[in-house]
């Protein structure tokens, strides 16, 4: 496993998407391997709803006594842009970079929330309050998205369109998928090198 470049003054904090990251997941392998690592823990993971969420990775980055970089995925991904845009000029300079991987398009039709696989049975589907549509503005800090071609959650052209309205960087990842996981990405290494690059810049 990569380890990462350690810098006290950078924390990471991962913020996962819908259903939160399991131990196969990349995002736990980073939180093992980085000492200053942080998850962003939300209130209900089945359920999400953005306000909710927004309040819980505010509270997450308010505790954080350095710089961060957030490391997003999936419907997290929309969670730490709608942080990052409805905050003031002095609480954005606490971000020193954003990872996103994966964004879905929103919004999640039900039948791709239902073929997912991440309800276990019998489990009501989410309305996914709050998430109708991506906020699209050009993002204030230096950001990455990673998006595959295969990814159910989003049309690869959607991803490009997110990526030009934000004006940031996109990451071709090929057929990954949905790059959580069941990527089988283990450390994922070729991401700790697009994170390292936001630390370090």
């Amino acid at each position: 496993m990569m380890s990462f470049i350690e810098d006290d003054d950078v924390y990471l904090v991962t913020v996962p998407g819908w259903g939160g990251s399991g131990e196969r997941h990349w995002q736990t392998y980073w939180e093992k391997s980085y000492p200053l690592a942080w998850r962003a823990e939300m209130p209900d993971w089945l359920q999400p709803e953005r306000e909710a969420w927004l309040a819980a990775l505010s509270a997450t980055l308010a505790s954080c006594p350095g710089q961060v970089v957030i490391a997003a995925h999936s419907l997290g991904c929309h969670n730490a842009v709608a942080w990052l845009l409805s905050r003031s000029l002095a609480e954005r300079r606490q971000l020193k970079g954003l990872l996103l991987v994966a964004p879905p398009a929103l919004p999640i039709a039900p039948e791709i929330a239902g073929a997912a696989g991440v309800l276990p049975p019998g489990a009501q589907l989410p309305a996914f309050t709050g998430f109708d549509a991506p906020w699209l503005q050009t993002l204030p800090c230096p950001t990455i998205l990673v998006a595959s071609h295969n990814d159910p959650f989003c049309p690869y052209d959607s991803a490009v369109m997110m990526a030009q309205a934000w004006g940031v960087q996109l990451i071709d990842a090929g057929h990954g998928g949905h790059l959580g996981d069941t990527a089988g990405l283990g450390a994922w290494q070729a991401g700790q090198k697009l994170l390292q690059q936001l630390m370090l810049g």
